[in-house]
């Protein structure tokens, strides 16, 4: 069993703020939606490994009345450490909350945690070697 996607909520009319996280801070592809999930509204976005293979896929579906979801959470593997600091930088210079506090937390890995435009958690870990 492999895990497809996983599927966060936005307001109506939240894609915008979803693309800014998602494809402008994360620097994931968007990708787009089959033509009858297309209007429901909302937008998938896509990572590529180095073969150029699907690494992790994100559906931001819009949800109303919407509530963002606070202690679930999708979480990202990075490869390196420069690449964890890289994108925290970013999301910082987009305007995110990154949060470090729990960095070396996790046996192994170095993280840290964020919210989407829309308050949903997210967090982002890369292997501590």
């Amino acid at each position: 069993m492999r895990l497809h996607h996983v599927q966060v909520a936005c307001p109506p009319g939240g894609e915008a703020g979803a693309r800014r996280f998602y494809g402008e801070g994360l620097g994931m592809t968007e990708v787009e939606k089959p033509a009858e999930l297309a209007k429901r509204g909302g937008c998938w976005f896509r990572a590529y490994d180095d073969r150029g293979e699907t690494a992790a896929e994100i559906h931001v579906g819009v949800e109303d009345p919407f509530v963002a979801a606070k202690k679930a959470h999708p979480a990202l593997l990075l490869d390196t450490v420069d690449e964890l600091e890289d994108v925290g930088a970013r999301l910082q210079a987009l305007g995110f909350d990154v949060d470090w506090n729990e960095r070396g937390t996790f046996a192994g890995h170095l993280r840290f945690h964020t919210r989407d435009a829309h308050g949903n958690r997210v967090e982002v870990l890369t292997p501590a070697h």
